[in-house]
């Protein structure tokens, strides 16, 4: 066969879009994210949290102290509400992350991911409310 003949050389108008269209199509189902990769939102600030939950770790070893010493019962329990405080501030700050981290892309990613990712969410905000 020559390159004259039909089907040689190169490829016809439509299979060249086809082919263009195929590859756009690809491209979007093959996005992968951080998240994809295990990186998750707190990636960043993970050595403050650690810091952070160390402290509010020693809070609660306070906590016991105060209970093993007898202290004053309200003592106490301005103790535990400082210590609760502190956990809803870490927690609120963990969402931000999720939502500015992990939802931003299961977004980029659209269709059924994001849906559960705003879902899973709004469970953690209702969850969050309730304490």
């Amino acid at each position: 066969m020559t390159t004259t003949e039909a089907g040689a050389g190169a490829p016809s108008a439509p299979d060249v879009t086809d082919a263009a269209a195929d590859a756009a199509t690809d491209t979007a189902a093959e996005i992968v994210t951080d998240h994809d990769r295990g990186i998750h939102g707190y990636h960043k600030q993970k050595q403050e949290h650690l810091k952070r939950l160390r402290r509010i770790e020693g809070q609660i070893r306070g906590l016991q102290r105060m209970v093993d010493e007898d202290v004053y019962c309200i003592d106490i329990l301005t103790q535990v509400s400082a210590s609760t405080k502190a956990l809803q501030s870490f927690a609120l700050q963990l969402l931000e992350e999720h939502l500015r981290h992990c939802v931003a892309d299961a977004a980029v990613k659209g269709g059924d991911e994001i849906d559960a990712k705003v879902k899973e969410a709004t469970q953690a905000i209702a969850r969050m409310m309730r304490t």
